[in-house]
């Protein structure tokens, strides 16, 4: 029996694409924006606790979390109760934060990545743990949606747009270095700079769909509706692969939507202000807004 503890949205597409792809029995542990992915494509499940999922597995696999210790409890229960466990990394960054709470570096006996950058990433940051290439579960699986998606012809003609992903910024920053501008700027910030700049890659005057991260309340962009009018709608209302598949560009702040953008085959652009933190996603298919605006106007 496995426990799979899952609390973030990142861990959680990957956790339960690759829970969908295994025969072994499991036990779920599942809280916050990880509910609705998981309900999503598991459908109805139950979610026990921590303590009790623990006791009845024989070994532990999370993701991890910025918002929440569930993860990090999950390997120290596991570790108590001389059980493996084993943590699936996503993204590219901020991987020793990951494993810190009160300045307690807890690692699991083996870490799991789903790329050759993750790996070499992880094998320099994590030297003395057990680095695991994997195929990225959650990717095979849009590859798979993507196909089936563009036989049924999805994509509505004159009814596409731009797809801004966006990124809880100030939340990550504050808990990371405990100031919400350390990387002098914020969510707001990015989308004024980048509106104010559409225009280098909006040559048909297509509205933006501003689609919120799965952790960020309703509500939370409706100024920007005030602020811009009708060139900007609220998504997220429908799956993030159908938001992206009618949409002509994919545009946002270092998101995972950025690179399920380029899985399918969309212009992918990096939003980041100039002279911010750099890019973080190391595919070389995407542009950078700031790159294009010199270019706009020269």
């Amino acid at each position: 029996m496995l426990a799979i503890v899952s609390h973030d949205a990142g861990g959680a597409e990957i956790l339960s694409s690759w829970a969908l792809q295994q025969n072994e029995p499991y036990c779920l542990v599942v809280e916050g924006p990880a509910k609705s992915i998981f309900n999503n494509k598991l459908g109805r499940f139950e979610s026990i606790s921590l303590k009790s999922a623990i006791m009845q597995s024989d070994w532990v696999l999370t993701g991890t979390s910025w918002q929440s210790s569930l993860e990090y409890e999950a390997i120290k229960l596991a570790r108590a109760s001389g059980k493996k466990a084993v943590t699936f990394l996503d993204h590219w960054v901020n991987y020793s934060q990951r494993f810190i709470r009160e300045n307690e570096l807890l690692l699991p006996d083996e870490i799991w990545v789903g790329d050759a950058t993750a790996y070499s990433i992880a094998k320099e940051i994590f030297p003395d743990t057990a680095i695991v290439l994997q195929k990225n579960p959650y990717f095979e699986e849009i590859k798979e949606k993507i196909s089936g998606l563009s036989k049924q012809k999805s994509t509505i003609p004159g009814e596409t747009y731009i797809l801004y992903v966006c990124t809880p910024i100030k939340e990550q920053v504050l808990l990371e270095h405990g100031d919400e501008r350390y990387w002098s700027f914020t969510e707001e910030d990015a989308i004024r700079y980048f509106m104010k700049n559409v225009q280098v890659i909006n040559f048909g005057n297509k509205p933006v769909v501003l689609r919120p991260h799965p952790s960020e309340q309703t509500g939370k962009y409706d100024w920007a509706l005030n602020e811009f009018g009708a060139t900007v709608k609220i998504g997220g209302d429908k799956p993030l692969l159908e938001e992206i598949m009618n949409a002509d560009v994919i545009a946002g702040c270092n998101s995972m939507a950025m690179v399920i953008g380029l899985i399918a085959g969309k212009r992918v652009i990096n939003a980041l202000p100039p002279g911010c933190k750099s890019c973080s996603l190391p595919m070389p298919g995407i542009e950078h807004l700031h790159h294009l605006i010199r270019q706009f106007q020269h």
